[in-house]
């Protein structure tokens, strides 16, 4: 019995020192190329290569090793080796470019490039799970791990907006703050319908029924209802 635990840990240790191995080697083969994208789009080199290790697992998997692509994100590509409906690039900084330009096209991620700056990490991750990104509730919580562990946040521009890493009791508030959906109150004006409220807020006629308790599509001139 104790042989079994003994081997054990060992693998467990093995398994642990090898994707240490893996992240760092990742971190020091395309820290360069994330912080000439951040100097070039204003996206914290931290969450470029944080969402990348993340998504890829540090660049084995096989979308990364086959086509350069660490976000996943779908189109053509030229490869002999694989078949996939992943798109292909040139090299993995064009991948990490791309990503950005993604953010960039999406107005829900778009309003960022304003919003935060270079240096500041978690608002990045936190918005980009906000813009709907990921389907995990928990997605900006390990980006955010990963930035924290392999100190990416070092490559960021640290300058009078940068933010500190917080210790776990903060960010957990933080998190959960940011979790906590935003209610907007809308007072109905004559002529509106559920269906043209729902696509105003992008949301559905199906989340405001059910946020104010209607049993019917009906709208009376001057209601308030919950968005």
């Amino acid at each position: 019995m104790k042989t079994i635990f003994w081997l054990l840990l060992l693998f467990i240790c093995t398994s642990a020192a090898a994707q240490q191995s893996t992240a760092s080697k990742y971190i020091n083969l395309y820290k360069d190329a994330a912080v000439r994208q951040m100097n070039k789009n204003g996206v914290p080199a931290s969450i470029i290569l944080g969402v990348a290790m993340h998504e890829s697992g540090s660049g084995t998997s096989k979308i990364a090793k086959y086509l350069n692509n660490h976000f996943g994100m779908k189109g053509k590509n030229n490869s002999t080796q694989i078949s996939s409906a992943y798109k292909g690039y040139e090299s993995t900084e064009e991948s990490y470019e791309d990503f950005i330009g993604a953010l960039k096209r999406r107005k829900k991620f778009s309003v960022m490039f304003d919003r935060f700056s270079d240096s500041d990490y978690m608002s990045w991750a936190l918005g980009i799970q906000r813009g709907g990104y990921a389907a995990s509730k928990t997605w900006a919580k390990q980006v955010i791990a990963i930035i924290k562990k392999y100190q990416l946040y070092q490559y960021d521009n640290q300058n009078i907006s940068y933010i500190k890493p917080l210790d776990a009791k903060q960010e957990e508030s933080a998190l959960i703050v940011e979790e906590k959906p935003k209610t907007t109150v809308y007072k109905v004006k004559r002529g509106d319908t559920l269906l043209e409220i729902a696509k105003r807020f992008d949301t559905s006629v199906k989340v405001i029924k059910k946020k104010n308790n209607l049993r019917t599509a009906n709208l009376k001139l001057g209601q308030k209802l919950e968005i």
